[in-house]
């Protein structure tokens, strides 16, 4: 099992289960003694009953005075007592009317025993010396069989019972121990490279749960500070580098205009021109997403109908898709405004379909649908490429990752969703992308309230 709360579950079940059956099985063994020995002491008593009918001058009786006197003290009982009684050399000298003539066996050197006698089933046998004669009396166990086939019913639905109030108080118990792990690990996956600040709860107690809440907590405080430099040092770098580029920038158009030079110097110089204005397009990137952690980056939302800016976004994204042999279909459903600011979701969109192209086989279709219900925009874009793993589907939102064509495309930087995540948090909403309801291809979803307020 790889579930913690139900290794917790079964060990309980188990546990407690166990236990009572060992509690069950002593209190069946110590019963039954109790009652074996409640019956021999019933045969002991009736022993002494008849010692006491014969009187203590039995020796000088006649055989038929005698045995007037055995059946005067044991016929009134018996349904519960057979009697036999011997000389010596085993002639017997009585016989209970209730054994039919048959002999109760005696084994040689036990005075308490039980034993199976063919018709009156199993009894329980005491063996007394009233001189010069041995007497036998035994007993039915019937009633301690019975009682103890009773005990072992009850002992065997309730160990049933015990089992099944188990396993249900065992979930609740693992429930409820694993409460504060499930706490711990909803933050931990909040906590990403855009949430640094959210922290684990604590509570004020010092178990092994909070100090281990407290050690994580103390791990996020030093990944924040380091994430923190990191941006800072991006940020610095790239504002710091603007300026010489733009220098670098300016100096080469120069030379492009001299007529002294040659048609591979100048087309070398373009070549220069254009990485330049990737590395400056990389840099703006890295500004961009460096200002929105910093929460510097203002969002101008205005009321917007969702119908307008796609129909608008359509004919470009139509326009894109034709150029690369592929073909763009959009639809919406729902009516209604969202609190947005259009150009940054213009961007967003433009970087989903984008990517989309660049994986999409020549002929495919890439298809956008938008729905506004229940206080939500989404949109949905699914592409007909080969699709990524849950792993990658997470890792594509990540900085500077790029799979599959994208990543042997030289203009790509692999912050377009990066950034795209961003705008999206500034809308209060969330974006995602899935391969598992989709078959071949892969789906984008954006959702983001109607009030991002």
């Amino acid at each position: 099992m790889k579930s913690i709360g139900s290794r917790i579950t079964l060990w309980y079940a188990i546990t407690l289960t166990a236990t009572l059956a060992c509690l069950f099985i002593a209190g069946h063994y110590l019963l039954e003694r109790y009652l074996v020995k409640q019956l021999d002491e019933l045969t002991e008593t009736q022993f002494k009953h008849l010692a006491a009918t014969l009187g203590r001058d039995y020796a000088s009786l006649t055989p038929q005075v005698i045995d007037e006197r055995i059946r005067e003290a044991t016929e009134s009982a018996s349904s519960m007592f057979y009697v036999d009684m011997h000389g010596p050399m085993t002639n017997r000298f009585f016989k209970s009317h209730n054994l039919h003539g048959m002999a109760i066996p005696d084994l040689i050197g036990e005075k308490t025993y039980s034993i199976t006698v063919e018709g009156l089933g199993e009894v329980r046998v005491g063996e007394y010396s009233l001189q010069p004669f041995d007497v036998l009396i035994a007993t039915p166990m019937a009633p301690v069989l019975d009682l103890m086939g009773g005990y072992r019913r009850v002992f065997f639905g309730l160990l049933g019972t015990a089992l099944v109030l188990s396993v249900v108080i065992g979930y609740g118990l693992s429930e409820l121990i694993l409460k504060p792990v499930r706490v711990i690990q909803a933050t931990a996956l909040r906590i990403r490279s855009d949430n640094l600040a959210e922290r684990i709860p604590v509570a004020d107690v010092q178990d092994e749960l909070s100090q281990l809440a407290r050690f994580l907590n103390q791990m996020f405080d030093r990944l924040e500070r380091s994430f923190s430099e990191i941006r800072h040092f991006a940020a610095e770098a790239s504002h710091e580098l603007k300026t010489p580029l733009s220098l670098v920038r300016l100096h080469m158009e120069r030379l492009l205009v001299d007529d002294g030079l040659s048609a591979v110097q100048k087309e070398s110089i373009v070549v220069q021109l254009e990485e330049i204005g990737r590395v400056n397009r990389i840099i703006d990137e890295l500004l961009f997403l460096s200002r929105a952690d910093a929460g510097a980056v203002l969002v101008d939302l205005k009321p917007q109908r969702p119908e307008q800016l796609l129909g608008a976004f359509a004919q470009d994204a139509a326009a894109l898709a034709e150029h690369d042999g592929k073909r763009f279909e959009w639809s919406h459903h729902g009516d209604g405004s969202v609190d947005i600011d259009a150009k940054r979701i213009r961007q967003v969109l433009l970087n989903v379909l984008t990517n989309a192209l660049k994986v999409s086989p020549r002929g495919s279709l890439v298809s956008l649908a938008s729905t506004l219900a229940d206080g939500l925009w989404r949109i949905s874009l699914v592409d007909e490429g080969p699709g990524l793993s849950a792993e990658d589907c997470e890792r594509i939102f990540d900085r500077f990752v790029r799979l599959g064509a994208e990543s042997s495309d030289p203009r790509g930087s692999g912050l377009g969703l990066p950034i795209s995540r961003s705008i999206v948090t500034m809308h209060k909403g969330r974006i995602w992308a899935t391969s598992r309801d989709v078959g071949r291809g892969l789906r984008v979803v954006i959702e983001i309230p109607t009030s991002a307020g």
